[in-house]
């Protein structure tokens, strides 16, 4: 069949994108699609129970890609749209995040994320140690599950991040951040006054919280991966989250979080003492 998304306007409102009232039986994926991927997976795969509602679980959903949304050194993210073809009401956007794999990335995670993490299969371990074909296909494989795991934890907690709607091989599903088509901003793009700032500095500061509480730093925290969307701050990019006790650089990455942010603020003229921040949720952790 033709691809109804082949003239995509990313001009139009989220209502206004194309469809088209087929049969089941009559749908066969078009160049930029794939049947949904949802009902392949196992149930360690999928995202925290309970689903949200605009979730798509159907078996009858296609996959069609609608473009682009940030090209990174170690990953690429696209525009998903899920949508039971004869079904209005099941549609959704998603956000895929396509981990290469090593020999096509620009940036080579530091083992300084990894320290104090353990691979639980032993094939696997023996194949990412002898940096095998199949273990650098592990290795893309591990970030991908590393970023879900603490995506599903982080917003069991109640952290405002992407919910992570489902992870296979070296992609990760998760909930689309923005308006309509237009992803949200990033924090580094914010212009606004000093109010709004301090606002979104607090946020940060109980982002920051919630992870220390469990246990955890971001490990890469900056102005660009926390999105700004209708006034909330929402953090992704968290394959490296680090434990700030079991990893020996633990400390040293959630002090290099605090400055990061304190820094940004400082320059924007919203007050922000890192070693005081810093020292508030190494407390915390250890609570």
């Amino acid at each position: 069949m033709n691809d109804p998304f082949a003239s995509f306007d990313a001009s139009l409102s989220f209502d206004e994108l194309p469809y088209t009232e087929l049969s089941f039986a009559d749908v066969e994926p078009g160049d930029g699609q794939r049947w949904s991927t949802w009902p392949a997976i196992t149930p360690s795969e999928r995202g925290p129970e309970p689903w949200p509602a605009w979730v798509v679980t159907s078996a009858g959903a296609l996959d069609t890609e609608l473009g682009i949304l940030k090209t990174g050194k170690e990953a690429d993210v696209f525009l998903i749209e899920r949508a039971v073809p004869d079904d209005p009401a099941q549609r959704t956007l998603l956000a895929a995040k396509r981990y290469r794999s090593e020999e096509h990335r620009s940036f080579h995670r530091s083992t300084a994320y990894t320290e104090g993490r353990r691979v639980q299969n032993s094939r696997d371990a023996r194949a990412l140690a002898k940096k095998s074909t199949f273990g650098r296909e592990v290795a893309a494989a591990e970030w991908s599950f590393a970023e879900f795991n603490a995506l599903s934890r982080m917003w069991e907690l109640g952290a405002p991040v992407p919910y992570p709607v489902q992870v296979s091989g070296t992609e990760v599903l998760m909930e689309f951040i923005g308006t309509e088509a237009t992803a949200a901003p990033r924090l580094a793009q914010e212009r606004g006054d000093r109010r709004a700032l301090a606002d979104y500095y607090a946020q940060i500061v109980d982002i920051m919280r919630i992870f220390a509480a469990a246990g955890f730093a971001h490990g890469d925290l900056s102005p660009y991966n926390l999105l700004v969307h209708e006034g909330r701050v929402r953090v992704i990019d968290l394959p490296q989250i680090v434990d700030i006790i079991a990893n020996p650089q633990g400390l040293d990455l959630l002090h290099r979080d605090c400055v990061n942010v304190c820094d940004w603020f400082t320059r924007h003229r919203v007050a922000c003492d890192a070693e005081g921040l810093f020292a508030e949720l190494v407390a915390s952790s250890y609570a």
